[in-house]
């Protein structure tokens, strides 16, 4: 009885260790992502990310910034609590000034650490989910301002 209990125990560790692996193997690490562009878009996204991304977007962050992440009017105006509304994502904000690293770290861990309100997503959405979501709010972007972000993303990680 004690063999069965050991060898279901040792397999249960297993388990969990490879479902860990599993975890980690899924992790997008965004400085790493291709910055070439791709057919259709003409940017580091393909269309099918862009795709998936206004589907997550539409579910979750819509509500705050946006059907298409065009937010409040007044979002530059503080609230009746004395906070920021949620800025557009469109292009016609401030989003586009930053990394990928940075756009994806604000939705993983919100806006706290950025001085906003904005929750954290880590533990609803998966890495892939994020990096569709950022795909899907750049498509917004006008070309200029992704030339722009584009530049500034290269000089980030020294290209």
């Amino acid at each position: 009885m004690i063999a069965v209990l050991v060898a279901i125990l040792g397999l249960a560790a297993c388990s969990g260790s490879n479902e860990s692996a599993d975890d980690t193997s899924n992790e997008i690490d965004v400085t790493q992502l291709s910055l070439e562009p791709e057919p259709g878009t003409d940017r580091w996204y393909t269309e099918e990310q862009v795709s998936r991304g206004k589907e997550v977007f539409a579910a979750n962050c819509a509500g705050c910034h946006g059907q298409n992440a065009e937010s409040t009017p007044d979002w530059k105006s503080l609230d009746a609590n004395g906070n920021y509304p949620p800025p557009p994502l469109n292009g016609t904000a401030h989003a586009w000034h930053h990394p990928l690293s940075v756009l994806k770290m604000v939705i993983e861990e919100g806006g706290e650490p950025m001085g906003g309100v904005m929750p954290g997503w880590d533990d609803t959405l998966s890495d892939q989910q994020i990096v569709d979501v950022i795909a899907s709010f750049q498509s917004y972007w006008p070309d200029k301002t992704y030339q722009l972000w584009l530049e500034r993303e290269q000089s980030n990680r020294g290209q």
